[in-house]
């Protein structure tokens, strides 16, 4: 019997059981081998996942994932570009927050995207750059673009190069037609934003990896509506979603939730300054949120 020759690629698409990968220049139609199915679930092999194929058409070994994404569903992400425009719609400086929280509980390095400066007056765009500043001391990246008068469009692509770049946000910001411009390609519809509801009109369709010209990929997520937080399951999970939160002087009690505690470093960090107050804030938001919705499903 002929042995059949093991290719190894990406999946780039998937649509109903047959999968698209690609492999240097080359793209393959496979489907999955009978053992990889678990119960005909969605998550079995997806949109992202390196893998092994046989000249058959079979995929006989899915590779272990660094990440992966439930909605939309996608495997190795390297960036989770959360993208904003900075007027038509404003940014939700709330939702910014938990999509952070979402990236990294999803262990992706998260980027920011601001989309529509052109629309700023140099004050307004200032006052943005000032309240998102203090992302830098988190080591998140920060793009200020205009898809409409291509401005930053060159920096946002080289830094992305060679990487999975996963973009997601609120509908009328921009995504499609940034994703456009990346790619050199027409593969995404755009849509207008509604001037009524200040909100745009959804206008993603499918997951799948797009190839950049230089290289790497990128996917566009389904803009949404509203944003979840992370589902931690104790407050430890939650504290290290807040890398800030990570001192060289530790508190006096080795279980600390930095609420109520007394000679509580994070606390004492907050007042000096080291660590941004509405930062902390936003832990405690969390926290009481999370105590009372989420961890109480796992008592």
């Amino acid at each position: 019997m002929k042995e059949v020759k093991e290719i190894k690629g990406v999946v780039i698409n998937k649509i109903q059981g047959f999968y698209t990968i690609k492999s240097g220049e080359k793209e393959y139609l496979c489907k999955l081998r009978g053992v990889l199915k678990k119960n005909d679930r969605k998550e079995n092999c997806t949109v992202g996942d390196f893998v092994i194929f046989g000249e058959d058409g079979f995929i006989t070994k899915i590779e272990e994932r660094r990440n992966l994404l439930i909605r939309p569903l996608v495997a190795n992400i390297d960036y989770g570009a959360i993208q904003f425009s900075a007027k038509d719609p404003v940014i939700s400086y709330d939702k910014l927050e938990i999509l952070i929280l979402n990236s990294f509980y999803n262990r992706i390095t998260p980027i920011v995207v601001v989309n529509k400066i052109d629309l700023l007056t140099a004050e307004e765009l200032e006052e943005i750059k000032s309240r998102l500043e203090y992302l830098s001391k988190i080591k998140i990246k920060v793009f200020y673009i205009s898809t409409y008068k291509e401005i930053g469009i060159q920096e946002l692509k080289n830094y992305i190069k060679d990487k999975v770049t996963a973009f997601g946000g609120p509908s009328g910001v921009g995504k499609s037609t940034l994703l456009n411009m990346l790619q050199n390609t027409k593969e995404l519809k755009t849509g207008e934003t509604s001037k009524r509801l200040k909100a745009g009109k959804h206008t993603t369709r499918d997951s799948k990896l797009l190839p950049l010209d230089i290289g790497g990929y990128i996917i566009d997520t389904p803009g949404f509506s509203s944003v979840e937080l992370p589902p931690t399951k104790n407050v430890d999970e939650l504290i290290n979603l807040f890398p800030d939160f990570k001192l060289s002087k530790e508190c006096k009690f080795k279980n600390c939730i930095h609420i109520n505690e007394p000679n509580c470093a994070i606390k004492e960090a907050v007042e000096k300054g080291e660590i941004m107050k509405n930062r902390y804030e936003l832990y405690k938001k969390c926290y009481n949120l999370s105590k009372d919705e989420i961890w109480n499903r796992y008592k």
